[in-house]
């Protein structure tokens, strides 16, 4: 699989939405193929699309696996000429990004956002513009115009938190690691744990709780400060395998937390090999082939014009060290694992 490259320098994208030189249309890693010429009069056999995905973060593991997921898809179709570029978790960034992306006249524009609310009046400048505009992961609803590509966050959280009702062992001292506030999955996946899981569960105390951001450094940090404070923690549970990872690393070779379990979601390769060593208990798949494959098909569609608006999920099963192979097998196909 190819590596996420850094796609774009913040300051010169800036700069481009001031100059708005014609030299900036084509900015980015220029990742999809262009097999056909370009019908300059719009429409036609010969129509090249013109596509800018705007992923969350390159430091994610989600959004980089997802944006060469994208990459790689892309490749599948000769009407498609992508350009990746690199969220780096900011709003202002990303909303840069969006605003570009529309001054340059893409023909479509692919949103990962970080912060939903924070990227809805970009999202909806897009679809004003007359541009196909798809979020995904996670979707930002009520935009009348624009389309979605996501997963079911409850559900993904639920898969877990019905699992862990049954493993966390009584009155157990548990740390929580949360995304982003505002952040559509963030949100949902926490109240899903609070319903499915803390609510069941009243003798469980959370003797940790913070934000982390989805970032792995973010999470070792928490996770330091928490086995310092705490002789006992009988479980992580996270928001994202991502952070699941940052806290199992402070606490793999600790003996006093040798029986911790873990949670997460998204069925990352790095998350799938914590589970085959039996450090990490379970999480949800997320997969950023399903999800790349469901935006080009979209995109397309929309594009050529045989849809005019698509909203759908994709599943999300749930990874234990009983089912781990398979995915394990799938992560190898892809080249995430060698």
């Amino acid at each position: 699989m190819k590596k996420l490259l850094v796609l774009i320098l913040a300051a010169a994208l800036l700069a481009s939405l001031f100059t708005g030189c014609k030299a900036t249309k084509d900015q980015g890693a220029q990742t999809g193929t262009e097999n056909t010429k370009t019908d300059e009069q719009g429409g036609g056999a010969d129509k090249v699309y013109r596509i800018a995905y705007i992923a969350r973060a390159q430091a994610d593991s989600f959004a980089a696996w997802l944006a060469n997921a994208v990459m790689e898809e892309a490749e599948k179709y000769p009407n498609v000429k992508l350009d990746v570029f690199d969220g780096q978790a900011s709003d202002d960034t990303e909303n840069s990004l969006i605003e570009n992306a529309i001054t340059n006249k893409y023909d479509a524009i692919i949103v990962q956002p970080n912060n939903g609310e924070a990227q809805r009046p970009y999202v909806e400048k897009a679809v004003a513009a007359g541009i196909v505009t798809i979020t995904t992961n996670a979707r930002i609803s009520g935009i009348e115009g624009s389309s979605s590509v996501d997963a079911d966050p409850y559900a993904q959280a639920k898969v877990n938190a019905d699992l862990a009702v049954e493993q966390v062992p009584q009155n157990a001292n548990v740390v929580v690691l949360l995304g982003p506030p505002g952040n559509f999955h963030a949100d949902q996946r926490e109240q899903s744990w609070q319903k499915e899981f803390f609510d069941k569960r009243p003798d469980v105390k959370i003797v940790g709780k913070e934000i982390a951001n989805w970032n792995k450094d973010e999470a070792m940090n928490y996770m330091e400060t928490w086995v310092q404070a705490n002789d006992k923690i009988d479980a992580i549970i996270a928001m994202n395998d991502n952070m699941a990872a940052g806290a199992i690393e402070v606490v793999k070779d600790d003996p006093k937390f040798e029986n911790i379990l873990a949670y997460g979601v998204d069925g990352t390769a790095e998350a799938c090999l914590l589970i085959k060593d039996g450090l990490m208990t379970s999480t949800s798949l997320q997969s950023a082939y399903d999800l790349a494959a469901s935006l080009l098909d979209t995109a397309d569609k929309l594009l050529t014009g045989e849809e005019n608006q698509i909203d759908i999920d994709i599943d999300c099963p749930l990874i234990t060290k009983d089912n781990v192979d398979q995915y394990i097998e799938m992560h190898k196909k892809s080249g995430a694992i060698k």
